[in-house]
């Protein structure tokens, strides 16, 4: 991780992950976060473990876990915010908990397709990779 952009998105996953760990155990103690509660609790769970691991790839620069974590989201996230832009522009008016809900949801999305072209956009991710066994040697 050399770039400043990396370590900022990493920041973010972190702390969106924070915030969704927040939300579940709020959730299964009865009171949802600003009225805010997970889609479907199971896979939320599921989701934050295979955040960590999707955050360590990052980490490592390994575009794998970029592609797994917007996967994951996408598919979390992605029929929830559709559901709520299908109300929208059907005339439905949405409830405080549903603008919420819908607003995270994009953020979390976003945030995955961040860190995608992050990686993507690297071009000295592959050009270049630092091996510390065998660089001190080569150095000028």
């Amino acid at each position: 991780m050399k770039k400043l952009s990396t370590y900022l998105l990493v920041m973010f996953m972190i702390m969106f992950w924070g915030f969704r760990v927040v939300l579940t155990l709020m959730s299964q103690m009865g009171d949802g976060l600003m009225g805010i509660v997970p889609a479907n609790l199971t896979f939320e769970i599921v989701l934050l473990f295979a955040t960590l691991v999707c955050v360590i790839l990052v980490v490592k620069r390994k575009l794998i876990g970029a592609v797994l974590y917007l996967a994951l989201y996408a598919v979390y996230f992605g029929g929830e915010l559709t559901t709520t832009i299908t109300k929208m522009t059907n005339g439905g008016v949405l409830t405080t908990q549903e603008m919420g809900s819908a607003f995270f949801s994009l953020i979390g999305i976003m945030l995955a397709l961040a860190v995608l072209i992050d990686l993507l956009l690297d071009k000295n991710r592959k050009a270049h990779p630092v091996d510390k066994k065998t660089d001190w040697f080569y150095k000028k």
